[in-house]
């Protein structure tokens, strides 16, 4: 395959993965955006394997296969549940390539001197330094999300000092490195802090802010493989990366944004970085508890039903009773909506795709925004394993960890049905004065028993 046909493939691949990114963008064209980016990503590899640069095909091909087994297991085997963290280790294995790439190029760059040097250096130690951050900081956003690290934020004195120092010295590792000429040992002491920059940086981060975290370490992963495109010398790679970088940032802007949070605020320290301290010694009085039963009757009399449904949902897998559910209402003649928080869950656009999944019309599936004035006007609301997300605290209690942050305001509404296990404290650890609220009513137990105990009395 000549250099030409190869560069022409790449500008296909190129413009398949600006469609795939365009048709993510909304549900309705989600299906026909993964169709796009599949046949991009064949395109390029197929490109990059039989181009007139590759060496060692066979060993190539033997990896791919290996890999692709590996990722086909994991699809087939892995819970929507556990998507998040599913794309955390993923976010890494990219992070590890870029750190392994920039010491392969480091070792073999062939004949270069002057300003092409002195670039090439930059363009290695830049990616080494992003990769390893990206890194050890999805390994932590995994150990995170998947329970096996707690959530809580790590709280170390003086730890905006230690990140600024992190920054400086390896700055300064970088002016050497490049005066050097090249240094294994000025490269491996800033991948050292690096590894430890991204670790102290996601653990530092609180629970409720790993949304966002996930799709900045999206935007990070990108920019790595950007970096390791230009140390590869590989067009398509650098434009890949760049759009994924680019689009992760935008992405964690809007979630930001949606939190009234600014990014350089998640990322020196997240929501319940001070635990719930601040109301968890609150009386809030008593809360009440409803039955399913009680429940059924209430949705029964309802002319308008919102369901908010959140992380807990997600782990009772209660999306497809909550769908017949839907029907059955419907049916009746009951206008029922869905109300989804931009940081509903534990990744961007989670309830979304669940939702999906269990076949919810996307007609009825609306964003905070759309919706919030509306529960003024509702009958119902059932909230199913949300917490943070419908916390009036937000906005009644200044002294809140989550103060500020826009919320599903569901306490509105003429009655309030939360699903919950317990009265335990959301992932952020602040308590939810909604919970005692004289319209809101406690059905416990988990969310998909209770959805089906709904649907046997209605």
């Amino acid at each position: 395959m000549s250099a030409g046909i190869v560069q022409a493939a790449y500008i296909v691949a190129a413009v398949l993965f600006i469609m795939s990114l365009a048709g993510l963008s909304k549900q309705e064209t989600a299906r026909a955006g993964n169709y796009y980016g599949i046949a991009g990503m064949a395109i390029a590899l197929i490109a990059t394997i039989f181009g007139p640069d590759a060496q060692g095909t066979g060993w190539v091909i033997l990896a791919m296969i290996i890999g692709g087994a590996i990722g086909i297991y994991y699809a087939k085997k892995v819970e929507m549940t556990q998507m998040p963290e599913l794309v955390a280790i993923l976010h890494s294995f990219v992070g590890m390539a870029a750190v392994l790439v920039g010491f392969n190029t480091y070792l073999d760059h062939g004949e270069l001197t002057g300003a092409l040097l002195n670039i090439h250096l930059v363009e290695v130690f830049l990616g080494v330094f992003i990769g390893a951050v990206t890194f050890t900081g999805s390994v932590v956003a995994f150990g995170k999300l998947s329970g096996s690290m707690s959530s809580k934020a790590l709280m170390l004195p003086h730890r905006h000092k230690l990140n600024l120092a992190a920054i400086v010295v390896s700055f300064l590792l970088m002016l050497a490195f490049v005066k050097a000429e090249g240094s294994m040992f000025a490269l491996i002491v800033v991948t050292l802090i690096a590894f430890a920059f991204g670790y102290h940086l996601v653990a530092s981060i609180g629970g409720a802010d790993m949304p966002v975290v996930v799709s900045m370490l999206n935007s990070y992963s990108g920019w790595a493989a950007a970096a390791a495109g230009f140390m590869l010398a590989n067009d398509l790679l650098i434009v890949t990366g760049a759009l994924v970088g680019s689009s992760g940032a935008i992405l964690s802007y809007i979630m930001c944004k949606a939190m009234n949070r600014s990014f350089i605020s998640v990322i020196a320290g997240g929501f319940g970085s001070d635990g719930a301290a601040p109301t968890e010694d609150v009386d809030h009085g008593e809360h009440q508890e409803a039955s399913a039963e009680e429940v059924a009757e209430m949705l029964k009399d309802a002319r308008s039903v919102i369901i908010t449904p959140g992380y807990g949902m997600a782990v009772a897998q209660a999306q497809y009773p909550v769908h017949e559910i839907t029907d059955k209402l419907r049916k009746r003649g009951v206008n029922v909506r869905f109300g989804i928080h931009p940081v509903a869950g534990r990744l961007p656009g989670h309830m979304n795709v669940l939702l999906a999944e269990a076949k919810v019309p996307y007609d009825i599936v609306l964003e905070m925004d759309e919706i919030n004035d509306d529960f003024g006007e509702t009958d119902v609301v059932l909230v199913i394993g949300a917490n943070d997300t419908v916390n009036p605290a937000a906005m009644e209690d200044p002294n809140s960890p989550i103060a500020g942050m826009p919320v599903l305001e569901v306490w509105n509404s003429k009655h309030v049905i939360v699903f919950k296990r317990s009265m335990n404290t959301g992932y952020a650890g602040v308590q939810n004065p909604l919970f005692f609220k004289e319209n809101s009513q406690m059905l416990f137990g988990d969310a998909k028993e209770s959805c089906n105990k709904i649907l046997e009395h209605l």
